[in-house]
Parts: C-alpha cells; sequence; structure tokens
C-alpha cells in the first residue's frame, strides 16, 4: 500500500468514456462483478445526457495525482424505501490500482461528498463475501457490516450472497 498518493474524485469527461467501454465488454476486467457483455455505447449516451451526474444516480472517476488516467470509478444510486431515501454505492477500479489503498479513500471521499452535498442519513454499500480487499476497504471507509443477503445476485451461472455494509451520517468519520 502506498500512503502518499493523493487520489482525489472528478467528474467525468469524454476522454473516460473508453474506460467504461473496457468494463462492459474485456471479461473479468472489473473483477467478481463481471455479469457478461453490456451495450458499449451506453457509456456515451449517458454522458451525453447529464455527463455522469444525474438527480438519482451519479458517478465521478478516481484520479492519482500523478497518473494521466483514471483509477476508475465510484457511483451511487438513489434507493427509496417508504419516505426514506439513501445512497448506494460502488466502486471499481482497474486491476493496476488495486491494492494500494485507493479505494477505500475514493469511498471515504465519496461518503464525504454525498452527505455535504445531499440530505441523506444513510449510505449503504455491497460486496462479495469472498472479496477481503473491499470488505477491509469498506470497514476502512467507516461502514459496519449489516449483514448478508441472500440469493441476491446472479454470477457465473448460479445465484450468490451479498454483503451489506452502511455508513451513517451520524457515525465518527474514518480514521485517515
Amino acid at each position: 500500500m502506498t500512503s502518499d498518493m493523493v487520489v482525489r474524485l472528478r467528474p467525468v469527461t469524454e476522454a473516460d468514456l473508453d474506460l467504461f467501454r473496457r468494463f462492459a465488454t474485456e471479461p473479468g476486467l472489473i473483477g467478481l462483478d463481471w455479469t457478461g457483455f453490456r451495450d458499449a455505447q451506453a457509456a456515451a449516451r449517458r454522458f451525453a445526457t447529464d455527463g455522469y451526474l444525474g438527480k438519482e444516480h451519479g458517478r465521478l472517476m478516481v484520479a492519482v495525482e500523478g497518473s494521466e488516467t483514471a483509477a476508475g470509478f465510484v457511483d451511487w444510486h438513489e434507493t427509496v424505501v417508504g419516505v426514506a431515501t439513501y445512497w448506494e454505492i460502488g466502486i471499481a477500479l482497474l486491476p493496476d490500482w488495486r491494492g494500494r489503498g485507493i479505494g477505500w479513500r475514493a469511498q471515504t471521499m465519496l461518503c464525504d461528498y454525498l452527505f455535504t452535498h445531499t440530505p441523506v442519513e444513510r449510505i449503504e454499500a455491497r460486496t462479495h463475501p469472498e472479496n477481503i480487499a473491499e470488505q477491509k476497504s469498506l470497514e476502512k471507509a467507516g461502514f459496519r457490516l449489516e449483514g448478508v443477503l441472500r440469493a441476491i445476485e446472479f454470477r457465473a451461472g448460479q445465484w450468490r450472497d451479498g454483503w451489506v455494509y452502511s455508513r451513517l451520517r451520524s457515525d465518527p468519520a474514518p480514521l485517515a
């Protein structure tokens, strides 16, 4: 892990669309979240609509100082339960950037951004039981494990469980 890297979030640019196309068409690039080939042009259509900064769903690029290309992206979408609204977040990093302390920093920054600019009380993240690195990243970013969601995802020909984590506005800030 490299602790001296400066990580920041920035809006999506047209140049980033190639990365989204790769995640949609290169098996395994996105890791355990690969669920088959997807429409490679969907990224350009979405970017043309709102630049990935919509009211119910958004995406920001994860940039590392000194690198010309993005390390990956974070995103969020709105979930409504009764009268309550919360964000569910996710992250995708290119393989070369994983395991270097970037993920937890990016997720912490995303939570700070969402808590600052939206009135939600809860931010939720889900991961695979076998994704130990993401579990550690979420915990370092201030999330708490809430439980198991049984048979929540169909991947690689079978139904699989998922783990759900949350961070509340009132939770203590993660330690840097």
